[in-house]
Formats: structure tokens, C-alpha cells, sequence
């Protein structure tokens, strides 16, 4: 469903035995990949969500070094592990980019976390979407324009929501106000997984052989 400026919306995509599978394997990934707090850059200050990333590329940021993508875990060292097949079976049958996503940024919302306005920018190539993934309890999400000044508005998404960002939606702001506790029983420590899934590189980036 296009609802305007860029952004596309598909309301329950994701049943709920689909819910519990994605969910699954979001868990093993964490597993050797743990939530982590990342710190706004300069300030330091910890931002409300925590994450994790899978796939060849991951999104972090810190107080010294700032927004960027890095192949490894920022705790623990080790290089994220690999997207799920169900995740890259999504963004192939949902983004009409001509290469795979190479990052999936876990982001985890507990009660109180939130997600100011932001636009995502340390891609190369912009024509590339964003796709994202909602898992667990509902969640406002607010969208705006290329500035930050510009109107917003609202879209409650729920559990098996699926967002996908093309076009203007790439350079505009956009953020979670806020998420409803309880609403979903998915997760059974409740809060929210959102997952969004990238392309780091131009679609003619090629990776080095793994060994």
C-alpha cells in the first residue's frame, strides 16, 4: 500500500506463525550477537533502544567515532552473523534493488525506549530501500520530511507490519514516538523488535571471499 512520500505499507504481512519464525531466529542471532547500548556520538549519552546487526554489515555508533557501518560486534569482536534466509527472502521479494541487502540493524524497544527524528544516511547508494520489520508490541511511527522542521505524521504499526522506504522517504525524517506495553504477547518479555534491512554498498560492490 503507498502511502505517500516514498513510504509503503504492508499491514500484517507477517501471520503469526510467520511472527514466532522470524522471531526464532532473531533470538539465535542474539545469541552470539548480544543486544548491546550504543552511545550517541560526542555527548556519550545511551540511546533508550538496544541492538545488534546481522548480515555481512552492521550499524553502530559511538561517542568517539560516530554513525557508521563496521563488519564486527563492537563488544565482543566478532563479525555479525549471517542474515537469515527468511530476512533476504523478504527484501527480494519486496525491494526491487538489483543486489541483496548486506545489513539487518536489530533494534530492541523496551517499555519506555524511543527513537528520535533521524534520516539514514551512511548509505552509498540512496536508490537503494529500507526495509523494515516490526515485531511485538505496537509501535508509533512518525514520518516527515527531507527537514526536520517539516509536518509529520502518524502510523501505528503492530506486530508483522512491514514498512519499505523508497524514493523521498530515503532522505526524510522519521522516528518511533513511543510503543504501546502490552499490546502484543509475541515477545514474552515484551517490548518490540524492529529489524531494518539495508544495502551498505552500490549494487556493483563486491565482497571478499569468505575463508
Amino acid at each position: 500500500m503507498d502511502i505517500g512520500g516514498g513510504y509503503h505499507y504492508f499491514p500484517g504481512f507477517l501471520d503469526r506463525d510467520a511472527q514466532r519464525g522470524l522471531l526464532a531466529l532473531i533470538r539465535a542471532v542474539l545469541a552470539s550477537a548480544p543486544l548491546y547500548t550504543p552511545l550517541m556520538p560526542g555527548s556519550g549519552r545511551p540511546m533508550s533502544v538496544r541492538m545488534s546487526n546481522c548480515g555481512p554489515w552492521g550499524w553502530v555508533t559511538d561517542r568517539e567515532r560516530g554513525y557508521r557501518y563496521q563488519r564486527r560486534h563492537p563488544e565482543t569482536g566478532e563479525k555479525w552473523p549471517p542474515m537469515p534466509g527468511a530476512i533476504a527472502a523478504l527484501w527480494a521479494e519486496l525491494c526491487a534493488y538489483p543486489a541483496m541487502a548486506e545489513s539487518c540493524l536489530i533494534n530492541y524497544y523496551g517499555a519506555r525506549a524511543r527513537m528520535g527524528l533521524h534520516r539514514d544516511q551512511d548509505e552509498e547508494d540512496f536508490s537503494a530501500p529500507i526495509l523494515s520489520i516490526s515485531l511485538g508490541d505496537e509501535a508509533l511511527f512518525r514520518m516527515g520530511g527531507p527537514a526536520r522542521k517539516d509536518p509529520t505524521r502518524s502510523l501505528r504499526l503492530v506486530s508483522g507490519d512491514l514498512v519499505l522506504m523508497t524514493g523521498a522517504a530515503r532522505s526524510s525524517y522519521h522516528g518511533i514516538d513511543r510503543i504501546v506495553p502490552g499490546s502484543s504477547a509475541l515477545l514474552e518479555e515484551g517490548g518490540r523488535f524492529n529489524l531494518t534491512c539495508r544495502r551498505v554498498h552500490g549494487p556493483d560492490w563486491q565482497h571478499e571471499v569468505p575463508r
